[in-house]
């Protein structure tokens, strides 16, 4: 069982990477090419705001499974799963109206901050934050029950 989960893991690991490896021709981004250059006097791209907005939400979805697969599998505690997905949720909640209004003011808040707001919307930035720390909070339970 344990060969088994440990290679669920990993093809969850390899499913978060799979969606980087294809955001290209899966998702609607215009903005991978105007990040991609790294030059803030690029011009600003024109985009669909619905199409945007639905992609988005989209990949974000398809992040959120995978992670919360990753940490299922990792703590195997269906708490601990919940806690993480409503973390990863609050995070998006925050992140994504922010980076919304950056594209709304045509990133004149800070072409870094921008940049930044977007890689907490496509990408599982959260996961590699709840991993740690919910190891370490494994390894105080540990403690406390010893």
């Amino acid at each position: 069982m344990k060969v088994l989960r440990t290679l669920l893991i990993i093809l969850g690991i390899f499913g978060l990477i799979g969606v980087r490896m294809v955001e290209e021709s899966l998702f609607y981004d215009p903005f991978l090419n105007y990040f991609h250059t790294a030059d803030k006097n690029a011009p600003f791209p024109d985009f669909e705001w619905a199409k945007l907005i639905v992609n988005y939400i989209f990949r974000f979805s398809l992040n959120l499974i995978l992670s919360a697969l990753v940490v299922h599998l990792v703590f195997k505690n269906k708490e601990w799963t919940m806690q993480a997905v409503v973390l990863i949720l609050l995070v998006f909640a925050i992140t994504y109206p922010i980076y919304l209004y950056c594209i709304h003011t045509k990133f004149e808040i800070g072409y870094l901050f921008s940049f930044y707001m977007r890689r907490f919307v496509i990408q599982p930035l959260t996961l590699l934050l709840i991993i740690p720390l919910f190891y370490y909070r494994k390894q105080l339970l540990k403690k406390v029950r010893n």
